[in-house]
């Protein structure tokens, strides 16, 4: 009785699991149009955006769960980074390092995103539990195989699924407009410009901070 007694003391003393409030996957483009300065560019950027203070405290007071997905054309996406529980800031730090490091898995494909959105969406089976579910993909150009990505709103609706975009202007000054009208959907969705590779890295962390802090305002 006495021991029954000692383990319900330590399991009323246990704090109660924290909610995961934003399940955040990163879609990077990898087509043909992406050369391999470029993809270092995204990659370096988007790591240096998840390590920025405002970012990482948001995802680890969020309980965030985060993974990176590559893509290209039509049957090619790849989780190169599963769903990673943000639970302490050596966490985000070991995911960001992940992100950097990560080896490109294609180099001469089409562009997909249609079906980059199918399968990433997905992968959201396995966080249903987060309370928002968010896609951030980003691009340097319009689709131009598989699915179209418009085709892909109804069910990213039904399944509650925002998708997010930055738009990498690198070669296609109206991508901005292309991709508010055809990609992204969703309750608050937005688009990020970026007029280039070397305009990634600050716009991608401007585009993250946006993200997580509408998070950090639900948590007050």
């Amino acid at each position: 009785m006495v021991l029954f007694r000692s383990i319900a003391a330590c399991l009323c003393l246990t704090p109660p699991a924290l909610a995961c409030d934003l399940a955040l996957a990163l879609a990077v483009d990898v087509s043909g149009s992406v050369d391999s300065t470029e993809y270092r560019i995204q990659m370096d950027g988007l790591a240096a955006g998840l390590r920025d203070p405002i970012v990482s405290e948001a995802l680890v007071r969020g309980q965030a769960h985060v993974m990176l997905v590559q893509w290209t054309g039509s049957s090619r996406q790849k989780v190169t980074v599963p769903w990673t529980r943000i639970d302490s800031f050596e966490t985000i730090d070991l995911f960001a390092d992940r992100v950097a490091r990560d080896p490109r898995v294609w180099r001469n494909f089409s562009t997909a995103i249609g079906e980059a959105l199918e399968m990433t969406m997905s992968s959201f089976d396995e966080v249903s539990h987060c309370t928002r579910h968010l896609i951030d993909i980003s691009g340097d150009g319009v689709s131009n195989e598989g699915v179209e990505p418009s085709e892909v709103h109804r069910i990213l609706r039904t399944r509650g699924v925002t998708v997010n975009a930055i738009a990498i202007e690198e070669s296609e000054p109206d991508l901005t407009a292309y991709f508010f009208e055809n990609v992204i959907v969703g309750e608050g969705a937005f688009v990020v410009s970026a007029s280039g590779f070397a305009d990634y890295p600050e716009r991608i962390r401007k585009k993250l901070l946006r993200e997580v802090t509408q998070q950090t305002a639900e948590l007050k």
